[in-house]
């Protein structure tokens, strides 16, 4: 009875071996860990960092309409600061598209490919300007992406610069 025991303990473990063996034949590569929370809060800052006080300053294309030159687009973005819900961030903004130029806060959702930001707007309505959508990279102080509004949609990019800082107005006498 103990010999038929252990060779049905053998036959069951050579059995899950070989199915196990069959059903997998790659080696799997190891999970690695979700980044450590030291980590995030060092992307988060660096993200604060690198979009406050800054200007985003380049051009955009308007697909169907390839023709004459790049149209220039600028955006001053006072700060950015995290909100405590989900991925979501707070841009303090100004905004020059065609004839618009509003300040505006945005609450804007703001994903994560390893080290690298990507703000997204999907169906996103600007006072004053209309309804967006938008995936944008933020990448060694550069940022390149896709737009649409309405019907229009297209591309984005520039360099971020620093915002000249602004000079104090002196009473007058």
């Amino acid at each position: 009875m103990k010999r038929s025991s252990i060779l049905l303990a053998v036959f069951f473990n050579s059995l899950i071996a070989a199915t196990t063996r069959a059903e997998d034949p790659q080696p799997q590569a190891e999970a690695k860990p979700a980044a450590p929370a030291a980590d995030r809060e060092a992307l988060f800052q660096q993200f604060e960092a690198t979009l406050s006080g800054v200007k985003l300053v380049g051009r955009f294309t308007i697909l169907g309409k390839d023709d004459g030159p790049l149209a220039k687009e600028e955006y001053t973005i006072e700060s950015v600061t995290k909100l405590p819900d989900g991925d979501y961030w707070l841009f303090k903004a100004r905004i020059k598209y065609g004839a618009n130029d509003v300040t505006v806060p945005l609450p804007l959702e703001v994903k994560w490919a390893g080290d690298t930001p990507i703000i997204t707007l999907t169906d996103f309505t600007i006072p004053a300007m209309g309804t967006f959508s938008a995936r944008v990279v933020i990448y060694d102080n550069k940022y390149a992406g896709t737009w649409a509004h309405g019907k229009a949609g297209g591309h984005l990019f520039g360099v971020i610069e620093k915002a000249a800082a602004a000079v104090p107005k002196e009473p007058a006498p």
